[in-house]
């Protein structure tokens, strides 16, 4: 995979801690692949691989089709990486900062100029521009995160939890930003606690836990899409004007519903397929349905499923 990510039987290990244990992880060019586990399942110990700033034990990596460990330089030149923290000179400004590591990539003066003016404009931080770091907040610190990963125009971007401290419209702005630079052909890599966000943003996850990798799977405009020899089940809610229609419509068509509130209950679907044909039913039944939808995102129900037994 020229362009993106191939990590294969990857092993780290931190004396006699086990960070990551045989991982596998394919993130092509051209699409986002959301960096799925629980704390401790070793998300930020591969991204810290791929980004050549730890060395692996065993395992081949990939990245734009250059490996990390002999030839670090390379992959420095087409990867942009944002950590989870960002950390900086607090004393020098916003155009300070990336003008500094335009210089460590070797931009010329005239290009990184023009370069950080349309970054800083990228993540709405023209204001602070020409204002030290120190009076950023944590939200508008990721953002300059974001932009000074993206100073060199990479092939690869290593995003760990990029939206942490991001306030809504941020939020929303960013997975527009990360979409865009898939379409570009930019490998996209996220590692992220916020599911919901990851849902509508990837379009394949890679499952993580205890330094393995459980799953991975592709997602589609609705969200996770299991292989069809093993649907996840999912809990949809179903609101009607009259619950006990509801559940004796839901009764005579053989589904189980568990009663939530007042007005709705709950019942669990294997696919959207499953849905649209129940959701038909009932208005063939005449139940005045209200609202009709799942109480979680496909994703978030999938990592659930997968992994159960992390305890």
């Amino acid at each position: 995979m020229h362009g993106g990510i191939a990590a294969h039987g990857v092993r780290r290990a931190f004396g006699d801690v086990v960070a990551v244990d045989g991982m596998d992880l394919e993130a092509p060019p051209g699409e986002v692949t959301a960096l799925v586990g629980p704390n401790g399942a070793g998300k930020t110990t591969l991204l810290l691989v791929l980004a050549t700033l730890l060395v692996p034990d065993a395992g081949t990596v990939r990245v734009a089709g250059h490996d990390p460990v002999t030839e670090p330089r390379a992959v420095r030149a087409r990867v942009g990486w944002m950590p989870d923290v960002f950390g900086t000179w607090e004393t020098l400004t916003c155009r300070e900062v990336l003008s500094t590591v335009a210089d460590a990539f070797r931009l010329p003066r005239a290009t990184a100029a023009g370069r950080i003016d349309e970054l800083l404009g990228l993540v709405h931080l023209e204001e602070f521009a020409d204002r030290p770091t120190q009076v950023l907040s944590r939200g508008q610190k990721q953002r300059l995160g974001l932009a000074r990963a993206l100073v060199h125009d990479p092939d690869v971007l290593l995003l760990d939890e990029p939206a942490s401290g991001l306030d809504p419209r941020s939020r929303i702005e960013l997975r527009g930003i990360v979409r865009d630079l898939a379409a570009q052909g930019k490998a996209v890599l996220v590692s992220s606690h916020v599911l919901a966000e990851l849902d509508e943003m990837a379009d394949r996850a890679v499952i993580v836990a205890r330094g393995r990798t459980v799953a991975t799977e592709m997602l589609d405009a609705s969200g996770f899409a299991p292989d069809a020899d093993r649907p996840i089940p999912r809990p949809w809610r179903v609101r009607a004007l009259d619950r006990a229609a509801l559940l004796a419509a839901l009764g005579a068509l053989g589904c189980a519903a568990e009663p939530v509130e007042r007005d709705a209950v709950d019942v669990e679907l294997a696919t959207d397929a499953e849905a649209a044909d129940l959701l038909a039913a009932l208005v063939r039944e005449h139940v005045a349905v209200v609202s009709f939808g799942p109480t979680t995102n496909v994703l978030e129900q999938a990592y659930l499923a997968l992994t159960e037994d992390r305890r």
